[in-house]
């Protein structure tokens, strides 16, 4: 029975646009939801809505099938219907300046608490200097001043009066107060001089007791100057309490149903109450609220303390957060406490904190690229410790590691609630499920991205409907009927599949992009299928340069590749080169050799390290077949080698392996092969042909090399028939087979292709248990059994020639 080649309708899959019931795109409505992933967005919206802490996300798939786009959409329909998180401030802490202090504030209210105290800091620096320095403060200090110096004086004359009467008077040097003697009447600088020894004993006992009086009074003095000040410092304070009270209560009113709040301001009251000199102090000499090199981390000098550090807030009203982070490493995502240098040191404050992802999102969800997360050193285990304990603690990446240990911030934990969603390949998902148990116990949503749709009329309006989107979103020409289905058709092209539909959005959107680009150069008014073959024919033109270098080498015949007649042991095999997003086909001779030998197929791409597992695998399974199909009843004795010629790089998968087998029953059975066929294709032991990947790249390959030598008429690929419904070739292809020019041939099993590639019966085995003799595999068993009797021989003559050494030897 004769083999048929495929029809020409079915090596591509038109989209019948005449079904459309639009005349462009413009008439359609456009798509909001991803088509093909309603099982992904039924996981997105459980994953969303969980209200347990531990269901987060994962979303894997191919990249470009929109899972950035679901995410978002999801979670911004589902934060819509939450409440707004709270603001969180951190401020400074008076008892332990190191450990700053979290406060959380109703959705809003942080900017307007933070401007209050700004507000508040600007007004102090007036208030306070003009409160101190008011008449009335100044009279009132003034008194204070009069009042102690009154009683200074009126102790002095108490003293000056006592002296007076024991003959002594109170004198003003430069050495201070010293009394003196009154000598006639007068009071006598040159003390006793001109009296004489009883009358300078008796004064000199006065004036030893009038020097102790004096003593006492001046012992008093810094006592009464002490008291001075500490009088004029309580009324300083109660000046700067005043004058403070109308601008903190201003704050107050701000945060007056937030105790937290509250308790800070009393400890800003009671701290500028009582360190209010020296803050206006360092105001005056710094200029600005910076703390001095020589001061603890963390402590804030000056009225800067007050400020408030703003670290997160919302509008009202405005729902959950949805953050993405394109970096989440350990600060993007923790936040940080930033330092600045100051005199050689940096130092640092609860001013400098940062927010990080987690912060931003608190409350409501958070995007990372999971490939991202995990290459970030101490990323991955940072954000584990902090969904697990469910609050955020800013950690020194320096102090994680345990590479330094000195006193830095500690900020209050702020408590954590969120729904994480990490963005990755499914082999990466797996990997992370394996490698770390506490992945699969944070992660426990998987919303699994489909790379295909199915393909129907319904799907295909649908497909349309996501063409408008895009046009409407990137303000792009409209597409006709013809253009979206010539789109289609390449959307079914990328799947490598006619029955399916790609859901890569970004290559869809790419290619709608350009295709609009030459429609405008055109200066068409719509986009026609026209314009969206010229884009795809440029992106290929672009790409294509060592496709053609390829294809040259084997024109020129510097690769040996035939494309007609016939040769024993060799077949054209077909690969696909892979470079980015472009692949195309290339031809490969493979070769084989046989002799007897103990029953092993040598694989010379696997003996030289060459070939990949995949690829060693279908090698293995040649022997199966051989061993399956001939002389069951006895040992194989033939040794083979199989080699892809001319192949310098490495080699994988089981797609050429049914080649490999017809270049092997074409060897054993000495029948030639015909050239001008390539072939692709895996086999199984029983010998049917099963399906491979890149099977459009893979002819249009050696369509192309035949027809640049010219085109027989008998020329063609033999696929397996399970990948008839991947075909989706280029129209060169078509046109050629429309014509007769080029053929497409369905193989279901080996013995299908090899009676194609040689044109005798393949047979099959008797009542006698035998094939026929001049059928390919009665031809291959006659030879098999022929190595095997060779092999006997061979051994036998060995035996006796063992036997017989002995004898020798005794002779001797």
């Amino acid at each position: 029975m004769t083999l048929q080649a495929l029809s020409p309708h079915s090596l591509y899959t038109v989209c019948e646009c005449h079904e459309f019931d639009f005349k462009t795109t413009a008439d359609l409505e456009p798509l909001e939801v991803l088509p093909g992933q309603e099982r992904a967005l039924e996981a997105l919206r459980f994953g969303a809505a969980m209200p347990h802490a531990d269901y987060h996300l994962f979303l894997l798939g191919s990249h470009g099938t929109g899972r950035h786009h679901a995410a978002r959409a999801v979670f911004e329909t589902e934060a819509a219907e939450r409440p707004t998180p709270k603001d969180w401030i951190y401020v400074h802490n008076f008892n332990t300046p190191h450990r700053p202090r979290a406060i959380a504030l109703p959705p809003g209210r942080g900017p307007a608490f933070a401007d209050e105290m700004r507000e508040f800091i600007d007004e102090l620096t007036e208030a306070i200097p003009a409160a101190l320095e008011s008449d009335q403060n100044r009279a009132r200090i003034d008194a204070i001043d009069q009042r102690y110096r009154q009683e200074q004086e009126a102790a002095f004359a108490q003293l000056d009066a006592k002296a007076k009467e024991q003959g002594f008077a109170l004198t003003h040097t430069q050495k201070g107060i010293a009394l003196a003697p009154f000598v006639n009447g007068e009071v006598n600088p040159k003390g006793y001089e001109g009296l004489g020894p009883e009358e300078t004993k008796v004064l000199q006992a006065k004036l030893q007791a009038l020097q102790g009086d004096l003593k006492e009074i001046l012992q008093h003095f810094p006592a009464w100057e002490r008291a001075r000040r500490r009088e004029q410092m309580e009324l300083h304070r109660e000046i700067v309490a005043e004058a403070v009270r109308e601008p903190l209560d201003a704050v107050r009113a701000v945060v007056m149903d937030v105790p937290e709040a509250l308790r800070h301001l009393n400890k800003v009251r009671k701290d500028l109450k009582a360190n209010f000199l020296q803050l206006m102090a360092q105001k005056q000499q710094d200029g600005a609220d910076k703390p001095p090199a020589s001061e603890p981390l963390g402590t804030v000098t000056g009225l800067g303390r007050y400020q408030v550090n703003l670290l997160v807030q919302h509008r009202p009203e405005s729902g959950a957060p949805v953050v993405e982070e394109d970096n989440p490493n350990l600060a993007n995502l923790l936040g940080r406490a930033e330092q600045v240098a100051q005199m050689g040191a940096l130092v640092t404050d609860f001013s400098l904190i940062k927010p990080g992802a987690l912060h931003r999102a608190n409350g409501g969800f958070l995007i990372l690229d999971a490939a991202k997360l995990f290459t970030q050193p101490l990323a991955w285990e940072a954000l584990k410790r902090n969904l697990k304990a469910e609050h955020i603690v800013i950690e020194n990446p320096a102090q994680t590691a345990g590479l330094v240990s000195t006193v830095s911030l500690t900020p209050d934990p702020i408590p954590l609630r969120v729904r994480v969603a990490l963005i990755g390949s499914p082999r990466l998902f797996h990997l992370a499920q394996q490698a770390d148990p506490d992945f699969a116990t944070l992660f426990k949503v998987a919303a699994d991205f489909s790379d295909t749709m199915h393909r129907d009329q319904a799907s295909d309006r649908i497909f349309a409907q996501l063409v408008a989107r895009l046009v409407r979103e990137g303000d792009l020409l409209h597409f006709d009927v013809d253009g979206v289905a010539r789109l289609i058709e390449a959307a079914s092209r990328r799947a490598a599949d006619s029955q399916k539909l790609t859901l890569n959005l970004q290559h869809l959107y790419d290619l709608v992009r350009e295709a609009d680009f030459y429609a405008r150069e055109a200066e068409a008014k719509v986009v026609g299928r026209e314009h969206v073959q010229a884009a795809i024919s440029a992106r290929v033109r672009r790409a294509d340069r060592i496709r053609e270098a390829s294809h040259e080498q084997i024109l020129r015949e510097i690769m040996l590749i035939d494309s007609d007649g016939s040769a024993v042991g060799q077949v054209n095999g077909l690969s696909v080169l892979q470079l980015g997003r472009f692949s195309f086909g290339k031809p490969t001779r493979i070769t084989c050799n046989v002799r007897p030998g103990a029953g092993r197929i040598i694989d010379i791409e696997r003996e030289v390290k060459l070939g990949g597992p995949l690829h060693s695998k279908g090698v293995l399974i040649l022997q199966g077949f051989l061993a399956g199909h001939f002389l069951p009843r006895h040992r194989l004795s033939l040794a083979a080698s199989l080699v892809f010629e001319q192949s310098y790089g490495g080699v994988d998968g089981d797609s050429a392996s049914s080649t490999e087998l017809y270049a092997l029953l074409s060897a054993l059975s000495e029948l030639p092969l015909r050239q001008d066929l390539a072939i692709t294709g895996s086999v199984n032991q029983k010998g049917a042909v099963q399906a491979i990947g890149g099977v459009n790249e893979k002819i249009e390959g050696f369509f192309d090399i035949c027809k640049a030598r010219g085109l027989t008429g008998k020329q063609g690929v033999m696929i397996p028939a399970a990948n008839v419904t991947h075909l989706m070739l280029n129209e060169e292809v078509v046109a050629a087979a429309e014509a007769g020019q080029f053929h497409i041939y369905p193989i279901t099993t080996i013995q299908e292709g090899i009676e194609l590639l040689t044109g005798v019966e393949a047979g099959a085995r008797g009542e006698d248990g035998d094939y026929p003799p001049e059928s390919v595999f009665g031809l291959v068993e006659t030879k098999l059994r022929r190595y095997a009797k060779a092999d006997k021989k061979e051994a036998s003559d060995e035996g006796e020639a063992a036997n017989d050494k002995p004898e020798e030897e005794s002779e001797r």
